[in-house]
């Protein structure tokens, strides 16, 4: 699901990173959110706070929401330069290395806050939005741009329109890919919902805190291992297919 790109990918692939990758935004959105009042998932309201504080000539204020906004973008941005410069080489899995770094990212979190307590929150938030904009820019080169996984505003608009559209079959006769479509679409919006339940439960009724971040990193490492040892076996299979015909043939 992280190595498929083009033609090679299906709606099963989008389908099981869409599931994964949304599950952990709702995870880290509402961890975020408990520990520091902000969301740290998309930046549609923080840039409205920031250009109210700029009217306002609360400098200080926007100066802190335009950090935000800036991290997820830089996050964005190191995520595609990323995958850009380490495309050519065949072997290497490029998708791994944003993956990684949000990973690190999240129990770095977890492991501060373990040892010390969190003087300047605004800079946890700021690495959160990173970490969610490499993410979102990874499964968007992913997918082609199908798939979105860390806010629900456009997913929800795009639903919408796929759902009227099965109204109108003259109009839209491509019923089957646009019911794949809708139903990718359900997948992301159930699980970042799951996502945020779970990660609210471990929050406030486990105590676990910003230690919840640590689920995100484990399910993002599982994910990248199991997705590696399935390309591994199948490869292997090949292999043994092939031998094992040359072997018949001769």
């Amino acid at each position: 699901m992280f190595r498929h790109q083009g033609k090679s990918r299906t709606i099963t692939h989008n389908l099981r990173i869409a599931t994964i990758l949304s599950f952990v935004a709702g995870i880290v959105n509402i961890t975020g959110f408990l520990a520091f009042n902000q969301l740290t998932t998309n930046v549609t309201g923080h840039f409205a706070l920031f250009i109210s504080d700029v009217a306002n000539f609360k400098i200080w204020n926007g100066t802190i929401y335009f950090l935000y906004i800036f991290s997820f973008l830089f996050g964005s941005f190191l995520s595609s330069f990323l995958i850009e410069k380490f495309k050519e080489n065949k072997k290497l899995n490029v998708f791994v290395l944003p993956t990684i770094i949000e990973c690190l990212i999240l129990v770095s979190i977890s492991v501060v806050s373990n040892i010390k307590e969190i003087i300047y929150p605004d800079v946890i938030i700021c690495l959160l939005l990173f970490a969610m904009g490499l993410q979102n820019s990874l499964v968007t080169k992913i997918s082609d741009a199908i798939v979105r996984t860390t806010h629900l505003t456009g997913l929800f608009t795009d639903l919408g329109i796929e759902l009227s559209q099965l109204l109108f079959p003259k109009s839209h006769p491509h019923r089957k890919k646009i019911k794949e479509t809708i139903k990718l679409r359900v997948y992301i919006i159930c699980f970042f919902f799951l996502g945020g339940i779970i990660g609210g439960f471990l929050y406030s009724k486990l105590d676990m805190k910003l230690n919840t971040l640590i689920l995100g990193a484990a399910i993002l490492l599982l994910s990248l291992f199991y997705d590696d040892f399935r390309i591994k076996l199948t490869r292997a299979k090949r292999r043994y297919r092939q031998r094992k015909k040359t072997v018949n043939n001769v």
